[in-house]
């Protein structure tokens, strides 16, 4: 049957998969004070081990990387300790997880940095959002370019989270280069303006991130590297003026790499999946590698993109928030639970670990259906 491909045990080079959705990095803004994750982290990540691959929340790899309020960081003893609870946890459930590797470049705020500084970005280019700060939401500033020898040490600090994933345990990273972060302000050139090396044509720019993610491969080998691209979401005010040509140039370059897979934003974000300049059948071919897809994803797209050899592997992202237990609820074609918006980002338990179960009544039903 179509269907059972879906939940069918999957290859993701060494690590193996016991089906194939994936449960999406999902910010969700609870760690303490210091960036460190809490024990209700280890509870929410414990909850949905049945994915067949758990993706971390977007992880920062630095204070310089921050941009959001009470995100979790993996550059400090204490992060990769409190980290370490929460892999043993899903390992536990027999569940596998990798950690999301972020640095948001200009998406912050002065009030996110040590010491008050400016964000940093490829170019000094204002982005026309809102940063979302302790204090509340605030008008991010123009960031500040970041000089040619500093990039070196962004890829130390880059180096040294893919280092502290692996103290702590994860199966192994995925590279955010997508959303309008920091990878992809120097990949897009309406955010890179840059004249040096790093600058100017497609080769150019995607030089640094290249650069990241040979770095990081060192680490952990390319079969336990992933990296997320999102060519056309306009998240985070990005833009591109040829983002075929860009995307498909990057796509190729990764393939070459024969990394664990590419984890693609298809088409506009909260949109169409369908509606792309840069298809994901020609991203997939690009590649030639595992190719996981992402947006909007219901039960019956799952089925079929699967199925279709569309996409290998399919990310769920809100239905996770709300169904610890998407997998089975998936399989057996069982109601959804619907998420509570309002707890998306801060607070504390509630809309966090407190989604219910099947039960027994439930799982019988939606067997006889």
């Amino acid at each position: 049957m179509a269907d059972e491909k879906l939940f069918e045990a999957f290859d993701l080079g060494p690590v193996k998969l016991a089906n194939r959705v994936i449960m999406a990095p999902l910010t969700r803004s609870r760690a303490d004070d210091s960036d460190t994750p809490k024990d209700m982290h280890v509870e929410y990540y414990r909850q949905r081990a049945s994915a067949g691959l758990i993706i971390s929340e977007a992880t920062q790899i630095s204070n310089e990387g921050k941009g959001y309020a009470w995100t979790p960081g993996i550059y400090s003893d204490e992060q990769v300790a409190a980290w370490e609870k929460v892999t043993d946890a899903v390992h536990a459930e027999g569940g596998k997880i990798t950690m999301q590797l972020w640095h948001v470049g200009r998406i912050s705020h002065p009030d996110l940095q040590d010491g008050g500084r400016l964000p940093v970005s490829a170019s000094a280019v204002k982005p026309d959002q809102q940063a979302f700060t302790e204090d509340g939401f605030k008008d991010i500033p123009t960031p500040r370019a970041l000089e040619t020898d500093e990039l070196p040490r962004v890829v130390e600090d880059y180096v040294k989270a893919a280092e502290n994933a692996k103290k702590a345990g994860f199966d192994g990273v995925e590279v955010h280069s997508a959303n309008g972060y920091l990878l992809d302000q120097f990949l897009q050139d309406g955010t890179n303006k840059r004249e040096d090396e790093f600058g100017g044509s497609i080769e150019n720019r995607m030089r640094f991130p290249l650069q990241v993610i040979d770095a990081v491969v060192k680490v952990w080998g390319a079969d336990r590297v992933g990296v997320r691209i999102s060519p056309e979401s306009g998240a985070n005010d990005i833009s591109e003026s040829n983002p075929k040509e860009l995307f498909l140039a990057y796509a190729r370059e990764l393939g070459k790499r024969k990394l664990a897979y590419l984890h693609v934003v298809e088409g506009k974000i909260w949109s169409d999946r369908d509606d792309q300049t840069v298809t994901s059948a020609d991203l997939k071919e690009a590649f030639g590698g595992v190719f996981m897809g992402n947006n909007e994803y219901d039960r019956e797209a799952a089925i079929e993109r699967v199925a279709s050899g569309k996409v290998d592997l399919v990310c769920f992202g809100r239905p996770f928030i709300a169904n610890p237990d998407l997998v089975e609820r998936l399989k057996i074609d069982a109601p959804l639970n619907e998420p509570d918006k309002d707890t998306f980002y801060g607070g504390g338990k509630e809309g966090y670990t407190d989604y219910p179960f099947l039960s027994e009544d439930e799982r019988a039903k939606a067997k006889a259906a």
